[in-house]
């Protein structure tokens, strides 16, 4: 009758159980009710899995072929690049990994668009039909045009199937879109699904806080994407692990500090916290007002160490040293990372 897939934002699911093949309606009733309310793990939703939601059912087709197609952003040449392989389906990781000189590349100009002669070029070194070679092109140049009218930073067909009467369908894709230009597509910020998303970073994105959740055990409150980007190198070289990138930008106000704070508290893995400011346009003495007002009303527990710089650095320190919180300082970002990894290393040991 059909076959049922769940929508967690992650490949992988037919290897994970996600994908239910069916013959009769009491066999979708009966998936779907094993499905619901589960977490599908796969390899790319981590250990913790994606929560099951949603269902999308759709009629089996007889398969020949499989194919994989993906737009993607290329960094090397600064173009979109078009990939893609003879070869799709559930083991296409496997032969990228394998074999990745077998993928079929093709760089796309951005002042001309991905051109109908490069589409059939394509179609061709696929090995496809002849009287599919057309239907081929057409499909490419639609995707791309939806890469480039949505701003898209993936378009990922797999698979892309020639079915057994010739047709071409694209029974799974997958779609990644800058965050920035949502605005201007009310359609597909409709779609969005929160419940897919890292809970952390929806509460960031609620109260305008720049924030990507990671792995480790030091929470971070950082102001400007490349001091985050610094301060997690200098992390993980004096030999810890960042458990976020955090940017509270450059106008942080003692609340916008506080929020920053209550953020990373609610991440149940963080050990220690660190402060590290360099302020330019954004005062010390508001971060450092933030940072006491935090420790007061949130009754943070673990260290929380402090590295200020700029402007209004002597009164921020000040306001640091004269409060009666709990605070470690740090006069050089080394030394703040430094202090962090010990403090970390001390709550493990205790």
């Amino acid at each position: 009758m059909g076959r049922e897939g769940p929508g967690p934002h992650g490949g992988g699911r037919g290897k994970a159980g996600g994908i239910r093949l069916c013959s009769s309606e009491q066999e979708v009733w009966s998936a779907a009710d094993d499905l619901f309310g589960t977490r599908l793990v796969t390899d790319q939703t981590g250990e913790r899995g994606r929560g099951v939601f949603r269902l999308y059912i759709e009629q089996t087709v007889d398969i020949a072929r499989e194919i994989y197609v993906a737009f993607v952003l290329d960094r090397t040449t600064e173009r979109i690049m078009l990939v893609a392989s003879a070869a799709g389906g559930l083991e296409i990781e496997q032969i990228i990994e394998e074999d990745p000189d077998s993928l079929i590349r093709i760089v796309i100009e951005p002042a001309v668009g991905l051109q109908a002669f490069q589409a059939r070029e394509v179609a061709f070194a696929l090995g496809l039909d002849p009287a599919t070679i057309s239907e081929a092109s057409n499909l490419l140049i639609s995707s791309y045009r939806a890469f480039r009218e949505l701003d898209a930073t993936m378009v990922e067909i797999n698979p892309l199937v020639v079915t057994g009467d010739g047709r071409m369908l694209a029974l799974d894709a997958k779609m990644t879109f800058d965050d920035n230009a949502l605005f201007k597509h009310q359609k597909v910020s409709e779609l969005r699904d929160k419940s897919q998303e890292d809970p952390r970073e929806m509460r960031a994105n609620d109260r305008g806080l720049s924030y990507v959740g990671l792995d480790g055990d030091i929470g971070c409150i950082i102001n400007g994407a490349g001091l985050a980007m610094a301060t997690m190198d200098m992390i993980k070289h004096s030999g810890g692990e960042p458990a976020n990138f955090l940017d509270i930008g450059g106008g942080a106000s003692p609340e916008r500090v506080a929020k920053a704070f209550n953020l990373v508290r609610s991440d149940e893995s963080v050990r220690a916290i660190l402060v590290n400011i360099f302020a330019g346009i954004n005062r010390c003495d508001w971060v450092a007002e933030g940072v006491v007002k935090a420790m007061h009303e949130l009754d943070i527990q673990v260290p929380v160490i402090v590295r200020l710089s700029g402007t209004n650095v002597e009164e921020g320190r000040r306001i640091l040293a004269e409060s009666d919180v709990t605070l470690i300082t740090a006069d050089t970002l080394a030394e703040a990372a430094e202090k962090a990894v010990a403090a970390v290393n001390k709550e493990n040991a205790a």
